[in-house]
């Protein structure tokens, strides 16, 4: 269906260019290459209606022979042919464009860039790289060309030259580029920690950091290797920060943190820190956190107590394992109020699980549809069979 569309595309080009040539050479041949063609036009726009793509191309490619002027035709030809795979189709055309003399330097840049997202394609990457470097080097079409060396690059894993070229193209265009530098800069980190080389490691961190302040990543990095260099109070300063500038990534640095709070005999820090992150972190992570280090500090009833609270909060399965553990060490007549709790969480989460599916579009629902809501299919919304579902 797509290639359908770009050769509907494909027409106007061609009606122009057959109007074109066809107009001159009226003057010259009397109309004779003005019915030769608009008949050719006619017969490649029959096969594509009828939904004959690969002869509507042939017919196509054979108008754009007629007339060494139909440029855009073979750029479209070219970008058909490498949407479809045929790759050494493409290249064939954007070489040929480019051999041709007749071309202005935008028609040439353009057949350029073409032919290096074709090498890119097909794999050939060291051409296309050569291709776009010639093209920033010449100041043509510098942020495209710039765009896909800095595509290659990270296909390479080559983040010296990733770095240098998204700077170029953040010059060149004013877009945005620390948050991408900052990770180039983070993998160079981790290959050099890797390698055993931290001093190495923490000058990338600290560019890292300058292209992006609050780099999750480069934070995280940083406490693991203060971790590996016994500075416990340093990773707990890096994983602190972290988990405060972005909470999502609290699970990333939870079990270190809890690690070295215990290494330190950091205990009210750690109660308070965990308390803090139960307000700012919406799953269930620093509640079963804190809810241990309770049951350790203060005792069952005390976590027992918490927990109920908290998971009345937010339900969650891994808070209910949890409370089914603690509840399990008590007397029968403290059980009683935590299988109440038990039963609101499973109650909960029971009634916010999807229990039909469509099985041609994928819709979820909660309840039976005949007429699926999203794709109008007909007795397509289906029981979800598992451990959530009837």
């Amino acid at each position: 269906m797509n290639e359908l569309v770009l050769l509907f595309l494909l027409l106007p080009v061609a009606v122009l260019s057959g109007w074109y040539s066809g107009r001159r050479s009226a003057e010259r041949s009397g109309g004779r290459r003005v019915s030769r063609l608009s008949t050719s036009y006619f017969r490649g726009l029959n096969y594509l209606l009828n939904e004959q793509p690969d002869k509507a191309i042939e017919v196509f490619l054979q108008i754009s022979e007629i007339d060494s002027d139909t440029v855009e035709t073979h750029f479209a030809l070219g970008n058909l042919f490498r949407r479809r795979g045929e790759v050494d189709r493409a290249i064939r055309i954007h070489q040929n464009l480019i051999e041709r003399s007749t071309l202005n330097d935008e028609q040439r840049v353009q057949a350029v860039l073409e032919l290096g997202e074709d090498y890119m394609r097909a794999g050939l990457l060291d051409r296309a790289e050569t291709l776009f470097a010639d093209l920033v080097r010449l100041g043509a079409q510098a942020p495209q060309a710039l765009r896909h060396l800095l595509s290659i690059y990270q296909q390479e894993r080559d983040w010296e030259k990733a770095i240098e070229h998204a700077q170029r193209l953040e010059a060149a265009t004013g877009e945005p580029m620390g948050r991408l530098v900052s990770h180039f800069h983070c993998e160079l980190a981790e290959r050099a920690r890797r390698q055993s080389r931290l001093p190495d490691a923490r000058v990338h961190l600290a560019e890292a950091f300058v292209a992006e302040a609050n780099s999750v990543r480069a934070g995280i990095i940083e406490g693991q290797i203060e971790l590996a260099e016994g500075r416990d109070s340093a990773a707990v300063r890096a994983f602190e920060r972290v988990a405060r500038n972005d909470p999502d990534s609290l699970p990333e640095v939870l079990k270190p943190l809890l690690s070295a709070y215990d290494r330190m005999g950091e205990r009210a820090r750690c109660r308070a820190f965990l308390a803090e992150m139960s307000e700012r972190f919406t799953g269930v992570a620093p509640v079963l956190a804190l809810a241990k280090v309770i049951r350790e500090d203060d005792g069952d009833c005390a976590a027992v107590q918490y927990l109920s609270e908290a998971l009345k909060q937010r339900p969650s399965v891994k808070g209910q394992v949890a409370l089914i553990e603690l509840g399990s060490a008590r007397p029968e007549a403290e059980a009683l109020p935590i299988l109440r709790v038990l039963g609101q969480t499973t109650e909960h989460l029971a009634s916010s699980v999807l229990t039909y599916r469509c099985h041609r579009c994928g819709f979820g629902a909660r309840q039976h549809h005949w007429q699926c809501p999203s794709c109008k299919g007909w007795s397509t919304v289906r029981p979800i069979h598992g451990p959530a579902g009837d």
